[in-house]
Parts: structure tokens; sequence; C-alpha cells
């Protein structure tokens, strides 16, 4: 290679990372380290999942650089149909979809199978921040109602299949677009007064397992080699972390298999029996980073739309994170929510690659704009 062609092929790598925003890499860059050593140690027992954790997480960020490099007003173009694909997916799941361990969630095309819920997550946040965006001079008390209608309806759909978890995250990342787009307080302390007051209600619609889950959450004791042995294996190992861990690799309660689903939901109960208090600490500073910046990109985005987007995406990745910490330590009721960008698993990993790389695009249409 001579020395021209090299100075041109730097030049080109120069410019394919420019669409990322640096900090927010460098933050990522920390996590996918962290998940690494954590996976290596988690799937020791299982064969070519460590590989397929890498190849999920490639996956992720090309699609990550890939939505990097798409231009805000063609988001805003797309957010409709996506919405709409979404939501008529989400219909067909309901009238044809495969049922399996109990729950109609996924679609069979003949030569794939999806899971339609896990699109919603992104075009929820497309389609209010759009729907938004032209209403951004005066949004009216109605404007609101719509909102949450557009809202409800795949929510509802996705929480019929039954899927908490999915509904839960859905919903949330409408809930911080319709937040941001500047919900007035006393509607939001109504709402919450009125979700107060409707928890019996919601009791007696949960399903069976559901119930479960919150019971076990109370006193997970109740049946402790049954469905409080989630909770309780998890707790042990979180707490005999202590300060400083046991070590990476010696880390007794996953490698003695106590830990169920010490690569998917309870990657963390692992990280924090190896890396103790210590790198738990560690742990969150890194996701406060990620949070942090994309929050900073949120406040200085180029439209109304680029704001809304970012933002709900944002804490899509907080909601994921507490979520999941939370249940794993015991304070949440087990919902099947992933640790963002740890938990193995290809369908979470895509989506939020997608949208990290949204947040990046953001950040690189306000840099385009001051240059």
């Amino acid at each position: 290679m001579t020395r021209i062609d090299r100075t041109m092929l730097l030049a080109q790598l120069r410019r394919q990372l420019r669409v990322f925003d640096l900090p927010l890499l460098c933050a990522l860059a920390l996590l996918v380290a962290i998940s690494l050593f954590t996976m290596y140690s988690a799937a020791s027992d299982y064969d070519g999942r460590m590989l397929d954790h890498v190849r999920n997480l490639s996956i992720a960020f090309v699609l990550m650089w890939a939505a990097a490099n798409l231009p805000l007003n063609w988001m805003m173009r797309s957010a409709v149909p996506i919405y709409a694909l979404g939501l008529a997916l989400l219909i067909a799941v309901a009238l044809f979809g495969d049922i399996a361990k109990g729950a109609r969630r996924w679609l069979d095309l003949g030569f794939t199978r999806i899971q339609p819920s896990e699109l919603m997550k992104i075009a929820m946040p497309l389609m209010l921040a759009w729907y938004f965006q032209k209403r951004a001079n005066a949004a009216r008390w109605y404007d609101f109602a719509i909102a949450a209608v557009l809202l409800l309806v795949p929510v509802l759909l996705i929480a019929r299949q039954p899927d908490l978890g999915t509904s839960l995250l859905v919903a949330s990342a409408g809930i911080f677009v319709i937040y941001f787009a500047g919900l007035p307080w006393k509607v939001i302390a109504a709402s919450i007064v009125a979700g107060i007051g409707s928890l019996p209600l919601l009791w007696m619609v949960m399903h069976d397992y559901q119930r479960q889950r919150v019971m076990m959450l109370l006193d997970p004791t109740s049946d402790p080699l049954g469905k409080g042995f989630h909770i309780i294996q998890s707790e042990i190992a979180v707490g005999s972390g202590g300060t400083w861990g046991k070590g990476w690799l010696d880390g007794t309660q996953a490698h003695l298999e106590f830990v169920p689903e010490r690569t998917t939901d309870f990657v963390f109960a692992v990280y924090a029996e190896e890396f103790g208090l210590v790198g738990n600490g560690v742990l969150l500073l890194v996701y406060l980073l990620i949070i942090g910046r994309g929050l900073v990109i949120a406040a200085n985005g180029a439209t109304v739309f680029a704001r809304l987007l970012a933002g709900a995406i944002t804490l899509i990745v907080f909601t994921y994170a507490f979520v999941n910490m939370g249940m794993v330590t015991g304070i949440l009721p087990v919902v099947g929510v992933p640790l963002p960008l740890m938990s193995y698993g290809g369908t979470a990993m895509v989506t939020l690659g997608l949208g990290l790389g949204l947040l990046m695009s953001v950040s690189r249409q306000r840099r385009l704009l001051q240059t």
C-alpha cells in the first residue's frame, strides 16, 4: 500500500468515525469491556454462548453506526410508517401469532420468527416525537390525550400477549416523550393518584404468574425452591461479593449453578459476586456517564423532534438498567428486562444498538449545524 493510499484510507476512516459522539462512544466501550469479562465468566458452561454474545454486540454496533448516519429528516418521514407497521404486526400476533410457554409473542414469517413488540420500543418514541414536533408551537390538552391513545393501543396489545416487561418498557418510552413535550404537572399528579387508586383493579386483571411475582417480591421465602428461588439466589450472590468481590471467574453462586438465567436477566448477580461493591460502583458510574451524555445530547438537540427522541432513548437505557438491577437485588418484581449491553440476547441488543445510533445521529446533526 502506497503512502497516498494509506492517507486516503485514514481520511475515510476518520469520516466514518466522525458520525459517533466521542464521549458517548468511550462510555459504551467501557461498558462493552465489562460485558465481555462478565459474559466470559457467566457463560463458561454454555458452549458457544460467549461467541454469540460477541456476535450480538458486533451486530448492535454495526446497526448503531448505520443509525448514526441517518438524517433527522429521514427519521421524521419514517416515524408514522414504522409505527403503523409495528401496530399491524402486533395485531397480526394477536390473531395468528405462535404460542410458546403460554404467551403469544412471536410471528412466524416462514423463513424466520420475529417479536414485533421489540420494534415498538423504537417506533413509539419516534412516533410521539414526530407528533409533538408537528405541534411544537402550542400543544393543547387534546394533543396530549391523542398521544396517550397512540401510546395505550400498542401497550395493551403487548400486555395482552402477555409480556409485562416489554409493555412496561414501551409505555415508559412513550411516557418520557409526553413528559418532555410539556405535560402539565397537574395532569402528572392526577395520573399518579389515579394509578395508585387503580391498583386493586390492576391486581384483578393480572395473570396468576404476574401476581406470584409480586408476592415473591414481598416474601420470596414462602416458596424458596420454586417461585422465590431466583430472587433468593441472586440476593445471596450480590451480598456474598462483599466490598471487593470474590474475583473474576471465582464466583461460587454462578459457577455452582445456583444463579438461574445467569447469562441473561441475572447477569448482574454474576458481576456483583465477582467484583463486589467497588465493581458495582464502577458499573453504575459507566451507566451514569452514558445517561448523562445522552441527556446533554437531548438538551442540545437541533429540533423539538430531536430533543424528544434523544431524551426518550436516554431514559429507556436508564429504565432498562434500573429495572434489571432492581429485580436482581430484590427491590422490584422479576419482569424479564435485560441489563443494557450486558445480558445475553440478540433482540434486545439490536433494539439498544438502534436506539443508541439514533441518539448519536441527533448529536451529529447538532455538530453539523454548528459547523
